[in-house]
């Protein structure tokens, strides 16, 4: 096995429909790479990862590494005009029904479900999704890009519920020895769009996929669940310095100085939207903080020692929202299908109208273009108000 070549690389995380927020800032990126005179040069990303709804942006970028700029024009038109109808069945039947098989086995016990076979999959169906990456995600590119040499490493993170271990599966154009860590693997092989689904599988939200796993079959959710070192893909790949576009709680204002904070007994959807929130961003958060300890630690070490280990420091450029996703999403949480709406018990609009911490778990579900575009739009500013950090990490700012 060879060691893969030095490179940059770029990690998007997960966040349902606040992965938006990633494709603002790569239209920004664009634009920079363009005004710098970079256009129709390499990719700028030679190794891609992603978790959850980050993965499919991800392959889709990766899908598209001989035309940057065209496939990021691509991701944007699909985001700008999103309707959750593309993501899962919004329609009255579809949604009230697995909602009230929900509600009947959570409701009756399992034992009863199980009678009467209606212990449901998921609050939502998600097959709309599989014909949108269809569309959107032509993996059988890969292989070509990889010798081409456009793309050096596609990953993908997924969290098997039948093991419990996190799971990267890759696709790398130099072959590599996987890695094996505490609870985390590594798994080679091409990527399908069954990952992706898997991947981006909302715990309850969305069904948990099938995949096959070392001559045996293991159902998988979301990559975000047990995912303790977000960036760690990247670095196994070659990636030498990191762009992170996160979705959420870097730079956000505190929930302590967020308007209208509800200040009463939880309601079920402030509940969900917690929990998926720790799910989605604090892992990520963490593992920034200990790499730039690290990076500081070797600092401090002589550089002719340094040398003499496999240590190497990595250069990380953050972009993450300033300010509050979920606040954001109150703003449009009536836009959420009504079927959804009611299968919430009205809580989405309730947040929408009182409180901001409740629409959390909108911020997640909210495929819908006026909630989309507020997100890429925010994206691509706070990108351009790191102008000077973005071009002094990719080299643009000479010529810039």
């Amino acid at each position: 096995m060879s060691h893969p070549p030095a490179a940059t690389g770029l990690l998007l995380t997960g966040g349902g429909a606040r992965a938006a927020y990633q494709v603002g800032v790569l239209e920004a990126i664009a634009g920079l790479r363009r005004a710098a005179g970079f256009a129709g040069r390499a990719n700028p990303f030679p190794v891609i990862t992603g978790t959850s709804a980050g993965a499919i942006n991800a392959a889709a970028l990766a899908c598209g590494a001989d035309d940057f700029d065209g496939i990021v024009a691509r991701i944007a038109e699909v985001w700008r005009d999103f309707r959750a109808e593309q993501v899962y069945r919004a329609d009255a039947l579809s949604v009230l029904g697995s909602g009230a098989r929900w509600r009947m086995w959570l409701g009756l016990g399992r034992f009863a479900a199980n009678w009467a076979r209606l212990r449901p999959r998921s609050l939502l169906d998600n097959a709309p999704l599989a014909e949108l990456l269809a569309r959107l995600v032509p993996l059988e590119r890969l292989p070509g890009l990889m010798r081409q040499g456009h793309l050096q490493a596609l990953a993908v993170t997924a969290s098997s519920y039948s093991s419990g271990q996190h799971v990267t599966f890759f696709d790398a154009a130099v072959p590599m020895e996987p890695w094996v860590r505490s609870q985390r693997l590594a798994v080679a092989g091409p990527i399908s769009h069954a990952h992706l689904l898997a991947s981006s599988a909302i715990p309850f939200v969305f069904p948990a996929t099938a995949l096959p796993m070392q001559g045996h079959t293991e159902y998988f959710g979301d990559g975000s669940m047990r995912q303790s070192a977000p960036i760690a893909a990247a670095i196994h790949l070659g990636a030498t310095r990191i762009l992170v576009i996160g979705a959420g709680r870097m730079h956000e204002p505190r929930e302590a100085d967020a308007p209208n904070t509800y200040s009463g007994y939880p309601t079920t959807a402030q509940i969900a939207g917690h929990a998926l929130s720790s799910i989605f961003l604090d892992a990520l958060a963490v593992d920034i903080e200990r790499l730039r300890r690290i990076n500081h630690t070797l600092g401090l070490i002589p550089e002719h020692s340094r040398g003499a280990s496999t240590l190497r420091p990595i250069e990380l450029l953050v972009i993450s929202p300033s300010q509050r996703l979920d606040a954001i999403a109150a703003r449009h949480a009536g836009a959420l299908p009504g079927a959804v709406r009611h299968l919430l018990g009205g809580s989405a609009k309730a947040a929408a109208e009182t409180e901001v911490k409740g629409a959390a778990l909108a911020s997640y579900l909210l495929f819908e273009a006026d909630y989309t575009r507020e997100l890429m739009a925010l994206g691509r500013a706070d990108t351009l108000r790191q102008r000077e950090e973005v071009l002094r990490f990719f080299g643009w700012e000479a010529a810039a």
